[in-house]
């Protein structure tokens, strides 16, 4: 690793964030023989390895995750399905971070991405700053929880908590709760919690669809194409879950026949005692957990002006098409370990050909 003046370090690569998509893309890095420290650097704000996934509820165990593919290189095996999900993922992680000696930089803070001086990027954190000459952003969703804001919201007397908070279904004993979010994460918390709770009420802005028949390559293609469709237009991307529906399994159809999967459409204010409809109806609530997903978290990049009118950055591939060096692994049609894992090496590619001057397809 190189100094540039005033402590900062000069790479040819910074990759933001080790979460799925930060790992296989650091895995690429060496695999085309970037060395890390000297030619990369991999900063993750995580206090530990696990990504996203150390902050999981403990009652999401292995068993219960949808569609967790392994890193390129290495496969998750002999993984108990009864264990914590970020137990069993953490401790991958740490491996497969350990085995191709990737050497992640924690806890550092990301506070900005800049242009600096001749045609290289300034990435300021907490720990001080690198110039680089490219980058790969792969900051997910996680800390950037959505919260819808509804009339009367402050004025509710009961707890409110999103997702990224939910500690596991013992704690809504006895309560009165109200689930917000027609995606995977609401239908799961909703049956944990209906055993435990006094009463729960299901409310989506839309109808919730349940997909029923295999999820097969045709199918996840055409789904992965109508996201990415959004983030060529520059709009903010939507899950891949979003376009799929909701698998239509054993445990949901049980929960559909026991009545708990009934749902209600969007209330229209939040009253001190629980949620309310303008037609009338009004649903006392000791609890509303807001199951509503997540933003992309790239407040980071924001001094390079990539975000388009619509909201979102314009990407190509992994490519920013505002600037070539930057790119965006598990953004939009990545953002799922697969996914990761494909964009990882696709944007590695790339940035082999920046690096060597080869022209870059537009």
């Amino acid at each position: 690793m190189n100094t540039t003046g005033a402590g900062t370090r000069a790479v040819d690569v910074v990759v933001i964030g080790a979460g799925q998509a930060g790992l296989s893309s650091a895995f690429h890095l060496r695999r085309s023989g970037f060395e890390p420290e000297r030619d990369f650097v991999v900063l993750d704000h995580a206090p530990r390895p696990g990504g996203a996934w150390q902050f999981r509820w403990p009652s999401l165990t292995y068993g219960k995750v949808h569609g967790m593919h392994s890193l390129p290189g290495m496969e998750l095996t002999d993984a108990d399905p009864a264990r914590p999900s970020a137990e069993v993922v953490g401790e991958y992680f740490t491996a497969y971070e350990r085995t191709f000696e990737l050497r992640v930089r924690r806890p550092v803070e990301v506070r900005a991405v800049r242009e600096g001086e001749g045609g290289r990027l300034l990435v300021e954190t907490s720990e001080g700053t690198w110039s680089t000459r490219t980058l790969i952003n792969a900051t997910g969703t996680w800390d950037r929880p959505f919260w819808p804001r509804y009339p009367g919201q402050e004025t509710f007397r009961g707890r409110q908590l999103h997702t990224a908070q939910y500690p596991g279904p013992e704690e809504f004993t006895g309560s009165r709760v109200v689930v917000v979010g027609g995606g995977a994460s609401g239908t799961q918390h909703l049956m944990e919690i209906a055993p435990y709770a006094a009463a729960t009420t299901w409310v989506t802005r839309r109808p919730p669809v349940f997909r029923e028949g295999p999820f097969d390559e045709e199918f996840g293609r055409a789904a992965v194409a109508l996201v990415e469709d959004r983030v060529r237009r520059g709009l903010p991307p939507q899950s891949v879950v979003s376009v799929t529906g909701l698998p239509l399994n054993d445990a949901i159809r049980q929960a559909r026949e026991d009545g708990v999967l009934d749902r209600l459409p969007m209330f229209d204010r939040i009253t001190p005692d629980g949620v309310a409809w303008d037609g009338g109806r009004h649903v006392d609530a000791d609890v509303i957990l807001w199951a509503t997903g997540f933003r992309a978290a790239i407040d980071h990049l924001a001094p390079l002006r990539l975000r388009e009118p619509g909201g979102g950055i314009r990407v190509e591939g992994t490519r920013s098409v505002a600037d070539h060096r930057i790119h965006l692994v598990g953004y939009g049609p990545s953002a799922s370990t697969i996914g990761a894992n494909r964009a990882g090496r696709a944007a590695v590619r790339d940035i082999r050909r920046l690096l060597a001057g080869a022209p870059v397809a537009a």
